[in-house]
Order: structure tokens, then C-alpha cells, then sequence
């Protein structure tokens, strides 16, 4: 049985976004082509809106909407709806192998190089490129603006200091030597940068008094 706290996970292990792990946490989770599906792929044999996975009295279903290159569970043509168990291999269109697991906590190790929040935001850590809306922000983000991307990312909605900033965007300066006014330059510039892409959505909130934090809605 599924623990309400330990939400099951999708992993892509084949594609464009293959290591991506996308958290289900909400009742319906789009998979297609669209940008606004929350796992966005960019294959051609994808639909736009290829499969959708619904949590249904604590149990997770997946459906085919229609898609023109069809889906497989675990080898087996999906027709209709039916129920996810731990450890389905899922395929989409014969080009996108997806791994259901039923508790993040149970999920198999792979290297941490793509991570996605929500399908928004995707960051490879071992070449420090940006995707936003599974688009690549280029030129690529300073190492400073990377830096604070990645701790806000890695703090997932909670909140982090500017002494935090300062340790990890600048380790090797004294908390005294970094000035506010740099720190909020520093947010004001990574903000510009996601707005390139998403001009829609305000990805880095402050919050007075305390700091700041990464909108993963």
C-alpha cells in the first residue's frame, strides 16, 4: 500500500529526458508533447497529449488519450484505463520508456544530472544547463545565477537566507563582504533569465525578512 506521505514517481530512462524523475503529488499528471503537460517530451512520435495518470482512492491509473503511436505497459497494448503497479515499464510510441514507482523513497540510485520540478524546470547539474518549459536557456546562466538556482532548487519551496546565498553563490567571501544590494542584484538578474523563457510566471519569490524561494506550482 502506497504511504500518502512517500508520493509514486515517474523515471524516463530512455528520450531526451532520459533520468528525469517527476513526483506525482497532484490527481492528474499529463505526459505528451505540449509544453503544458507536466512531463514534456519533444519526440515526434509523442502526442500532444499522450497519456494521463490519475490517482483514484489512493491507487494510480494511467490512460491513453488517443495517441497516434500508442502506449504499452510492460509489453501489453493499453487500451482504455487500468491500474499502475510498482515497477511497470511504460512505452510510449515505442521511443520513451518510463518507469513507474509506486514510493520515492523505494526508487532505484542514478546519477542526479537532470531534475524536473513540476515539468517546468530541469536543471543537468554535470554541464550546469538550464531547461525551462524544456527549453535551454542560452547563453548559458553565469555561475553565480547557477549557483543560486541550483540552492533554491535543492531547498524545494522552503526558504533560504541571504547568509545562505552568500555560502553558497560566493564560498569563498565573508558574509560581511557581500552586500545586499548585490544579493538582490544577483535574484533580479536569474529572474530576468527564467523570464526569458516564461515571462508568464515569477519562479524566485522573496519573502521579506526571511529570503528567498523557488514557486514549484
Amino acid at each position: 500500500m502506497t504511504n500518502q506521505l512517500e508520493n509514486p514517481i515517474l523515471i524516463v530512462s530512455s528520450g531526451s529526458n532520459n533520468g528525469t524523475r517527476c513526483v506525482l503529488e497532484n490527481e492528474t499528471f499529463l505526459v505528451g508533447r505540449d509544453p503544458t503537460c507536466e512531463l514534456a517530451l519533444t519526440e515526434r512520435e509523442i502526442s500532444r497529449h499522450h497519456i494521463k495518470v490519475t490517482r483514484q482512492s489512493g491507487k494510480f491509473f494511467i490512460e491513453d488519450l488517443d495517441s497516434k503511436n500508442g502506449t504499452w505497459v510492460n509489453g501489453e497494448q493499453l487500451k482504455g484505463e487500468r491500474l499502475l503497479n510498482d515497477g511497470d515499464e511504460i512505452n510510449l510510441g515505442q521511443v520513451v520508456k518510463i518507469t513507474f514507482i509506486e514510493s520515492e523513497a523505494t526508487a532505484p540510485y542514478t546519477p542526479d544530472t537532470a531534475i524536473t520540478v513540476q515539468g517546468r524546470l530541469r536543471l543537468d547539474r554535470d554541464a550546469r544547463r538550464v531547461f525551462v518549459m524544456d527549453k535551454e536557456i542560452l547563453p548559458p546562466l553565469s555561475l553565480p545565477q547557477y549557483r543560486l538556482l541550483e540552492m533554491l532548487f535543492d531547498a524545494k519551496g522552503g526558504v533560504c537566507t541571504r547568509d545562505q546565498v552568500v555560502r553558497a553563490v560566493w564560498p569563498d567571501a565573508l558574509s560581511e563582504g557581500v552586500s545586499e544590494q548585490a544579493i538582490d542584484a544577483l535574484v533580479r538578474r536569474l529572474r530576468d533569465r527564467l523570464s526569458e523563457i516564461d515571462p508568464n510566471r515569477q519562479y524566485i519569490i522573496t519573502v521579506r525578512g526571511h529570503g528567498f524561494r523557488l514557486d514549484q506550482g
